[in-house]
């Protein structure tokens, strides 16, 4: 194993994973309003989604962007629009329905999540092409690329959640949670400039 290929690999996946997102917009957007449980579960789902997400690109289905360009457009038409119709309903409610909202993303939501999220196919398809090696040597390196993402994924998640959490302190009316939820609204739907960039 080249360790100078996987230390690269894994100030690739901090920031990949650290930088803001549509993933940490989501676990802390909960982590603010339900708590550490509920975020426990939903950055589980992301994770579990873009373990699988990378899994499959090393196994191939990365060389279809490669093969039909037009499949990344049609990726990037379906998360923006999920994205803005996320931001959208994150915007215009009130805490108790934002509630309601953050309940129905559970682990499943945001594993299946990851296939929507043109950020997450960036990552695992930069992060498989960029950081494998060739040969005998794939699959063990494959494998190794697989767990830095999952180990720094999770960190940097709870360090999102843990943000959120954080925010709880500053939110006591229902014009402070308005605020929130509108903030929360736009840097969701300004991660959709992030794909189109």
């Amino acid at each position: 194993m080249d360790f100078a290929l996987l230390g690269s690999a894994a100030g690739f996946a901090f920031a990949a994973c650290g930088t803001p997102g549509p993933n940490n917009m989501l676990l802390t957007s909960s982590a603010t309003r339900l708590g550490y449980g509920p975020t426990l579960r939903l950055l589980l789902g992301i994770m579990l989604g873009l373990q699988l997400l990378m899994l499959l690109t090393a196994l191939g289905l990365g060389q279809l962007f490669l093969m039909w360009p037009s499949l990344q457009w049609g990726l990037k038409i379906g998360g923006s629009g999920y994205l803005l119709w996320l931001a959208w309903n994150i915007g215009r409610a009130d805490s108790q329905a934002t509630d309601e909202l953050a309940r129905g993303m559970g682990w499943r939501q945001g594993a299946l999540f990851q296939f929507l999220n043109p950020k997450s196919w960036l990552m695992a398809v930069s992060a498989i092409s960029g950081f494998t090696q060739a040969g005998e040597h794939y699959w063990p390196s494959a494998l190794a690329v697989l767990a830095i993402f999952l180990s720094l994924g999770l960190v940097t998640g709870h360090l999102w959640a843990f943000f959120g959490l954080n925010l709880r302190r500053w939110l006591h009316t229902p014009g402070d949670w308005r605020r929130f939820n509108q903030f929360m609204a736009l840097l969701t739907a300004a991660s959709v400039l992030m794909i189109w960039h």
